[in-house]
């Protein structure tokens, strides 16, 4: 019960890792604000958890949305512990090729909406002497993956921007890291990945652990930093990849120097 008489927000939490982390923080007694753009599934995952949940429609790329959802949280559970920003969205393209308009939505959803959130929640936080947030970037802002343009640069600048919160804001007792997933199993990538034979395996081969996370075992990673577990965490940027970014990309030459010995 790590989160008795806590409040959070999460965005992007109607489905995925958002809504693993909403069911994770409700279970261990905390009040629970779903934000997503996608009513009919959050609507339907507060109605199942029931008593201290409630869901909100929100675009995150509005600034005067987000603001709004922290007063509606504040109205209705009186305060405001913790902020995860997790709404994102992808998209494919190299520079020359990559439209203006697709370019700003990906920045404006995964990186603006992260301090549109952090703008509205922190005078609450401050007057609650302290919280805790956390922002979903990506193993992509820690290296790049080709072709993923907007992606890359967005969740770099999440990683970044989450460590001037994290000093800016640590006299307030306010606390901000952000995880770094690797490939994940949920539905905006494996619908996509599943629709290409052997992209799977192809990308799992390349993942030391040779699997996707489950969405529970990133929303587990970001409970603990949410929680007074990690009291002394800030500033953090923290890999939940299988150990992806833990490689160089060089080849496994293990199998093939054993079979070279064998021959």
């Amino acid at each position: 019960m790590r989160f008795q008489g806590r409040v959070a927000i999460v965005t992007g939490g109607a489905s995925g890792i958002g809504a693993a982390f909403a069911r994770r923080v409700h279970r261990e007694g905390g009040s629970v604000m779903i934000a997503d753009i996608d009513g009919a599934k959050g609507a339907a995952l507060a109605a199942n958890l029931g008593d201290r949940a409630t869901f909100r429609t929100v675009d995150v790329a509005d600034a005067e949305a987000l603001a709004a959802l922290a007063d509606a949280t504040v109205e209705q559970f009186g305060a405001i512990d913790i902020l995860y920003n997790n709404a994102g969205i992808g998209n494919f393209g190299l520079t020359p090729d990559l439209p203006v308009e697709q370019w700003r939505r990906c920045l404006a959803v995964n990186l603006d909406a992260v301090f549109f959130g952090c703008r509205a929640v922190i005078p609450h936080m401050r007057s609650r002497g302290g919280g805790a947030i956390v922002n979903t970037a990506s193993a992509s802002g820690l290296a790049a993956d080709y072709g993923f343009t907007a992606y890359n640069a967005a969740k770099a600048g999440v990683i970044n921007y989450t460590r001037s919160l994290a000093i800016d804001h640590a006299r307030d007792g306010i606390r901000a890291n952000s995880i770094c997933p690797g490939p994940v199993d949920t539905p905006i990538l494996t619908t996509g990945v599943d629709a290409i034979p052997g992209l799977r395996a192809e990308w799992e081969a390349v993942v030391p652990s040779r699997r996707f996370a489950t969405p529970d075992e990133i929303a587990a990673v970001a409970a603990f930093l949410a929680s007074d577990d990690a009291s002394a965490i800030t500033g953090a940027a923290i890999p939940v990849d299988g150990g992806l970014t833990a490689h160089t990309g060089q080849p496994d030459l293990r199998d093939r120097m054993a079979a070279a010995a064998s021959a």
